[in-house]
């Protein structure tokens, strides 16, 4: 695919996210990084302290309806939440025309969040989602990837 000038290129999973900027051409892009943040998410078992308990051993079951209770992931719910602010910075730029066009580079599960909380002025402006994970990537690889991108 070809990487329209000056267009924005967002690469992010859960817990890191990349803003590039094509400085070069459509044909020979110049990746720019102008923004890197990285969210210090530790491991679910760091975050939780209680283990999951069984409904039935509270009151004898009763209304709880003696099922398990799940234990919350702690670790996926910060993911979610740094989606959801990615997703919240993009609106901001967005809104105030800081890209025309934007390409998006997350793995499908993070991809799935970003896509429940993109403002219409986001969508309107992707060229292209791309669901491959390349956060650890340098940013030749991603130029490399994004030129093999249909």
């Amino acid at each position: 695919m070809q990487v329209p000038h000056n267009a924005f290129v967002v690469v992010a999973d859960g817990r890191k996210m990349l803003f590039l900027r094509n400085e070069g051409d459509a044909t020979y892009p110049n990746l720019q990084v102008e923004k890197k943040l990285v969210d210090q998410n530790p491991a679910h078992h760091d975050q939780a302290t209680d283990l999951a308990g069984s409904a039935s051993s509270m009151r004898g079951g009763g209304a709880w309806g003696g099922g398990n209770m799940e234990e919350v992931d702690f670790h996926q719910l910060e993911e979610d939440r740094f989606a959801a602010d990615t997703a919240e910075l993009l609106r901001k730029r967005a809104l105030n025309n800081d890209f025309e066009s934007l390409i998006i580079i997350a793995p499908p599960k993070t991809l799935g969040e970003l896509r429940k909380h993109y403002h219409k002025e986001v969508e309107s402006r992707i060229t292209l989602e791309l669901d491959k994970d390349l956060t650890g990537h340098t940013v030749p690889q991603i130029e490399e990837a994004l030129a093999r991108a249909e």
